[in-house]
């Protein structure tokens, strides 16, 4: 029985209809270009799984001056006094300014975790030109330029506590950097108020250690 033209139109509609071309169609020939790529792609995914990313390198001491030196103009009119800048390796701490010496200090540790906060570090060590303490004005002066007024924490960047204090009412330990002279237990005491019974003992030190 043979089939006028428009009844194999109707047909090969159909046939269009009922599946789907992106299935039916075999895909195409992989090149060798498309086999080099994934397979690159693959040893590559592997290698970040076994292998640290390298960080990226600290700005040297002269790029921090040029910093320095740019974020005054743009924030203090470049009215700021020179600083000297140095980065320390002992310090766990993102910056430190001190005014008798007129001195920035970098962390490099902190700044290792965090590469990124190298620009906002230098801007909170800056504002301590004008401001030394923490107060009203100098977090004024960090929301007007975009500075942090606190680091990020890390758990690699945490000192080991030089003495353990323990409360010998409830047991509690309390690990503290310096001395405690006339402290007591923050949880058997009252309104925050020193109380002779509940004064807290050394119980560890780093030199008996």
């Amino acid at each position: 029985m043979r089939r006028t033209k428009r009844q194999l139109k109707a047909l090969a509609a159909l046939n269009h209809d009922l599946f789907d071309a992106a299935v039916c169609t075999p895909p195409a020939s992989a090149t060798l270009y498309t086999k080099i790529r994934q397979e690159a792609g693959q040893r590559l995914d592997t290698a970040a799984l076994c292998f640290d990313v390298p960080r990226p390198e600290l700005p040297s001491v002269p790029e921090l001056y040029r910093l320095f030196d740019r974020y005054n103009w743009m924030y203090f009119d470049g009215k700021l006094p020179r600083a000297r800048i140095e980065y320390s390796k002992r310090m766990s701490s993102a910056g430190s300014y001190t005014p008798e010496e007129k001195l920035i200090r970098m962390g490099r540790k902190y700044h290792g975790v965090f590469p990124g906060e190298v620009s906002d570090t230098l801007k909170h060590e800056m504002i301590h030109l004008l401001h030394i303490q923490h107060n009203d004005a100098f977090k004024a002066e960090a929301a007007r330029i975009g500075a942090s007024v606190r680091a990020k924490a890390h758990p690699s960047l945490r000192k080991p506590p030089r003495y353990i204090y323990v409360c010998r009412h409830c047991g509690r330990e309390y690990p503290r950097q310096r001395r405690l002279r006339m402290a007591s237990c923050g949880h058997c005491s009252r309104a925050g108020r020193f109380d002779p019974r509940f004064k807290l003992k050394l119980k560890a030190s780093a030199s008996r250690r």
